[in-house]
């Protein structure tokens, strides 16, 4: 399964600001304006939403790697989409209650 990092890599400039922009969701500490993102906490929620998609995805593809591919898609499509959000939260983040930013 793709990371979050690998997202990043092979992005183009728009991609790389979306993965940027998702870290940003996720402070290390108090969510202040020069906080770091918690790239390990960012990553894991990645991970989960690419499980949340493929565990909702029809199984239209007869082999496992053509659905985490679709999945995989579905979620930097979702980051490039959330990106153009003002002050969006992460999907993962509204789900486990954690509080706004």
């Amino acid at each position: 399964m793709i990371t979050l990092h690998e997202v990043y890599e092979q992005g183009t400039e728009t991609v790389k600001e979306a993965v940027r922009s998702f870290g940003t969701r996720h402070p290390l500490g108090p969510a202040t304006a020069d906080a770091e993102p918690d790239w390990k906490l960012a990553e894991r929620h990645f991970t989960s939403v690419i499980e949340v998609i493929m565990g909702t995805a029809a199984l239209a593809q007869p082999d496992a790697a053509g659905t985490v591919r679709r999945a995989e898609n579905a979620a930097r499509q979702l980051l490039l989409t959330l990106n153009t959000l003002p002050n969006y939260r992460c999907p993962i983040c509204v789900k486990q209650g954690r509080g706004p930013l």
